[in-house]
């Protein structure tokens, strides 16, 4: 058995209270700032909403776009 597959035994046994603690605290430890990523991102958004403005992308309720994932 693996580290990771112990740890996550031991997660089964703690109530969902600390559970959802510690998977924020593991989120946390991800989501670190990349200013690389965050450019990237940013031009994607921006060559997208520009691609809107100029109807060569529709947009789609939430609703419908929801939809497809259940």
């Amino acid at each position: 058995m693996t580290t990771a597959e112990k740890i996550l035994q031991e997660v089964g046994n703690l109530k969902p209270i600390e559970q959802a603690k510690l998977v924020d605290n593991i989120l946390s430890l991800l989501d670190k700032p990349n200013d690389e990523l965050d450019k990237l991102w940013g031009k994607e958004a921006e060559s997208r909403l520009q691609a809107y403005k100029s109807g060569k992308l529709e947009a789609v309720p939430l609703e419908q776009a929801l939809a497809r994932y259940k």
